[in-house]
Order: C-alpha cells, then sequence, then structure tokens
C-alpha cells in the first residue's frame, strides 16, 4: 500500500545511537492529516488520495472549497495535496493520518520547495570557476563566452544556458531518506538529513520510488 502523509517543517537536531553514534535529523510536525479526496481509474482517469493538513478557519476558505471540504465531511484544511497510487485507493473519506503511517528504517522521498537564494550568479547558482584576480583580468566572476557570433541558427544563445538567475525557490525532491522515529503521539517524524524548504515550510513524505539501488 502506497503511504504519504503532509507536514511542517520544524528544523534539525541530532541523536545518539546506543552505540554512541550521531545521526542528524529533521524534524517533522507531520499530521494528523486528514482524506479530503479519491480518485479512481474509473470516475477521473487515475488512482489518488488527496490528505488535507493544518486547521484554518471558515472564514478564509472559498464556497467552491467549502463545498469540496463539505463533500468529503471534513472540516476545513490549509493545505491540500495529491497522491498518486498504482492500484485503487484503500483509505476512506475522513479518514485521519497519523504520524505512525511510517516506522523507523523505511526509506521515503521528501518533497518541498526549496529556500529562495534571489539572483544569484553563474559561481553560486552553478559552480563555476571564477577567472583570475588579477589587475589584468578582466573577468574575475563573469560567466564566460556564451555563444558564437555567427549568422543563421547557430547565433544565439540555446535554451538551458547556465547564466545568472533566481536561485532556488523550487520544487525539490529528496529521494532515499531514512526515518529514524515515528511519534503518533506528538505527530512527529525524524528523518535521516537534511529536507528542502525553510522552517516552517509544508513537506509532502512519501514511500521512497527508489527502494533499492
Amino acid at each position: 500500500m502506497a503511504k504519504g502523509i503532509l507536514g511542517r517543517k520544524i528544523g534539525m537536531t541530532q541523536l545518539f545511537t546506543q552505540e554512541g553514534k550521531l545521526i542528524p535529523v529533521t524534524v517533522v510536525e507531520a499530521g494528523p492529516c486528514v482524506v479530503t479526496q479519491l480518485k479512481t481509474v474509473e470516475t477521473d482517469g487515475y488512482n489518488s488520495v488527496q490528505m488535507g493538513f493544518g486547521a484554518i478557519k471558515d472564514k478564509r476558505v472559498n464556497k467552491p472549497q467549502k463545498g469540496h471540504f463539505t463533500k468529503a465531511g471534513v472540516s476545513p484544511v490549509r493545505f491540500a495535496r495529491e497522491f498518486r497510487l498504482q492500484c485503487a485507493p484503500e483509505y476512506t473519506l475522513g479518514q485521519e493520518i497519523k504520524a505512525d503511517v511510517f516506522e523507523a528504517g523505511e526509506l521515503v522521498d521528501v518533497t518541498g520547495v526549496s529556500k529562495g537564494k534571489g539572483f544569484a550568479g553563474t559561481i553560486k547558482r552553478h559552480g563555476f570557476a571564477r577567472g583570475p584576480m588579477s589587475h589584468g583580468s578582466k573577468s574575475h566572476r563573469e560567466p564566460g563566452s556564451i555563444g558564437s557570433r555567427m549568422s543563421g541558427g547557430g547565433g544565439k544563445v540555446f535554451k538551458g544556458k547556465k547564466l545568472p538567475g533566481h536561485m532556488g525557490g523550487e520544487k525539490t525532491t529528496i529521494q532515499r531518506l531514512q526515518i529514524v522515529r515515528a511519534d503518533a503521539d506528538r505527530n512527529l517524524i525524524l528523518v535521516k538529513g537534511a529536507i528542502p524548504g525553510p522552517k516552517g515550510a509544508l513537506v509532502a513524505i512519501r514511500n521512497t520510488v527508489k527502494p533499492v539501488k
């Protein structure tokens, strides 16, 4: 059964094993989530489950959203995300999903929006090497040549060229992270290593698509 849960990144800390080994972990406030919609191949062309997370006041919800939550028989939620499934969903509308949906040792993929870095040059954004810093050099941190001046179809900058621009603020997924601890009583999941986004960011945790390397 495919599993997933929504949560909010709290921050990073560290744990020690019984052998004294230090493990860096990210603490995620995971759930409780509620199932707000189910989709099947017969009705929608594919299988999925939509989960909601985070309480919100009724006055913050517009009429279409209010009707959507009323149909599912749940209270309005702040965030709703969809998880694609291979087979027909084994969930029920209004079902509550807690942190114990995962167990310690399981591998997961965590999706979130990476930290925004603003406008960045090619050295910071793409790892370019800088030029000589001597007085005679006129190219210290510039990207260098970006194309030929030939006429016709080749005299242009091709799409995908690595150049300065906005860095971060993109949907990012880190795969094969290990669950260190899942605490359903406090709605916490501890994931080994770092996950995308700043503190307080919404993240989605699901089964890894690469269980075996």
